[in-house]
């Protein structure tokens, strides 16, 4: 077999399993892990797999820039938005990540809702000035101009005088084995302090983060009480959600 034509079956198999072990690879196609490991480094270089100990799962497709992303999955993060809008009750302190998923849950506030938003992103802050009912507690620190939200020392500081009820956190990644995973290292770090700050942690994840992998983890698929999704996940991955006693609406 050529080795374009067993990178292809190495994708193939990956899409149907949702991870690759290099010791089974290797097995499967009588090569030395060496070998597979090379294979797996070209594969993840072109982007197309997370490499990890001991093999590979698949790849983020939500590691765009804030442009292209906002056209990825967009009726799938409409319907998640919606669905998170009710989840809000009047009075409570709510922190709100940035991201394209929730710029689409700020266009569906109800006009008449009032609550205080809190978050580390310029854009939904922005976005929120124009309800009148929403106290807005906008967080400071270095612009992360990625996902359009800040990080560092000066947002932790801030964030750690605050108890909120709900937080909204986006991620690229939700897999049974890495969990809640992101593609940048403090934004990983700030979503996970984001999320020791609340009551209730609720992952908004649209179809294409859905057994999918990024570099930098979050934290384990239990640091969320609940998971918006469009359409239910697999059954692996929702059995995995079961037992860390996450709650799939």
């Amino acid at each position: 077999m050529l080795s374009s034509q067993r990178k292809q079956a190495i994708l193939a198999l990956l899409a149907r399993e949702k991870q690759v072990q290099s010791r089974d690879l290797s097995q499967r196609f009588g090569l030395s892990e060496d070998s597979i490991r090379r294979d797996l480094r070209e594969l993840a270089a072109e982007g197309l797999l997370q490499r990890v100990h001991g093999g590979a799962l698949p790849i983020s497709a939500a590691l765009g820039t804030f442009e292209t992303r906002k056209n990825v999955q967009t009726a799938s993060k409409q319907a998640i938005a919606q669905k998170a809008v009710s989840l809000i009750q009047p009075g409570q302190i709510v922190l709100i990540d940035g991201g394209t998923t929730s710029a689409e849950l700020v266009r569906r506030l109800p006009p008449t809702l009032s609550f205080t938003a809190v978050t580390h992103s310029p854009s939904v802050a922005l976005a929120l000035v124009d309800h009148p009912q929403v106290e807005i507690i906008l967080i400071g620190g270095q612009l992360y101009k990625h996902s359009v939200v800040t990080v560092g020392a000066a947002m932790l500081e801030s964030i750690s005088r605050i108890n909120a009820d709900l937080f909204f956190m986006g991620v690229t990644g939700v897999h049974p084995a890495a969990g809640l995973t992101t593609g940048n290292f403090e934004e990983a770090t700030v979503k996970r302090a984001l999320a020791g700050r609340a009551a209730e942690t609720v992952v908004l994840a649209s179809a294409e983060k859905l057994n999918a992998a990024s570099p930098f983890a979050i934290g384990e698929l239990s640091l969320a009480s609940t998971l918006v999704v469009e359409t239910p996940p697999d059954e692996p991955l929702q059995q995995a959600l079961t037992r860390q006693g996450v709650t799939v609406i």
